[in-house]
């Protein structure tokens, strides 16, 4: 015993254990607060929050006790603006109270899509095409010309539009097509002087169409090419030659400040 008592006696000793006492104190200590905190053991079901907008499921994800992240948003048909289209972990799944969802949505702002050039494709590959880019064939509206079921012409909202425009997902796309030469005959117009896009309105009002482009070393960018103004056409206005309904006029176009004033000169 007199050893034991000169063991405990030693204050070294009695430092080294209450140190052990204080430590495993801790130790339980953190054990049954980080069990209180994570609620060890016990896990949720993840409701399912597809369909629901964040309005919607912001409540619901408060009252299970989950927190949540919008990661991504995508375009989806079937689904409102906004609303979950995809979510981590899936429904269903068992987790712990304050894990993070995450949610990818339908995009709020609606698709936009480029318009895809269809002229000179046949009016099947065209339809293609336009379903392909999530676009709509509209109006079909047949005009005389030599090539019989090909595109002549693509119009948005009446009005002929360029390859490349950006318009809405599912807006609609009228088409010119051509149905083939009439035994009718008109006068060659006189495009000299016109914009292309000038010149295929006008032809198209006598029933007639654009052929060929050929664009001189003077167009340079795109902004030429739209500015530029036929200075040649064939057949020639001139001649005073009448050419069968739906067919076509190849012109030559140019920014050349020579050839354009000279072309404004003769009027």
């Amino acid at each position: 015993m007199s050893i034991i008592k000169k063991i405990f006696g030693n204050v070294f000793v009695k430092n080294i254990a209450l140190a052990f006492v204080v430590i495993a104190v801790a130790l339980i200590a953190t054990f049954v607060s980080l069990n209180i905190y994570t609620n060890h053991g016990e896990y949720y079901p993840v409701p399912d929050f597809k369909g629901l907008t964040e309005d919607q499921f912001s409540e619901l994800i408060k009252e299970k006790g989950f927190r949540y992240k919008i990661i991504d948003s995508a375009h989806v048909d079937g689904f409102l603006p906004g609303a979950v289209i995809e979510q981590i972990p899936a429904p269903g799944s068992m987790v712990k109270e304050n894990r993070n969802i995450h949610f990818t949505i339908k995009a709020i702002a609606p698709e936009r899509v480029q318009i895809p050039n269809l002229v000179d494709y046949s009016l099947r590959n065209a339809k293609v095409i336009l379903e392909s880019y999530g676009l709509v064939p509209g109006e079909l509206i047949y005009v005389p010309s030599e090539f019989r079921n090909l595109v002549l012409q693509q119009l948005y909202k009446g009005k002929p539009v360029e390859p490349g425009t950006v318009v809405l997902k599912g807006s609609v796309i009228d088409l010119h097509i051509g149905k083939g030469l009439s035994n009718e005959r008109t006068n060659v117009p006189d495009l000299r002087a016109l914009t292309l896009n000038e010149a295929r309105d006008y032809s198209v009002s006598v029933s007639l169409n654009v052929g060929a482009i050929m664009y001189d070393e003077s167009v340079q960018t795109a902004e030429d090419s739209t500015a530029a103004v036929i200075w040649q056409q064939q057949p020639s206005a001139d001649t005073g030659a009448r050419m069968p309904l739906g067919a076509s006029i190849d012109v030559w176009l140019s920014v050349d400040t020579a050839i354009v004033n000279h072309l404004f000169d003769m009027e």
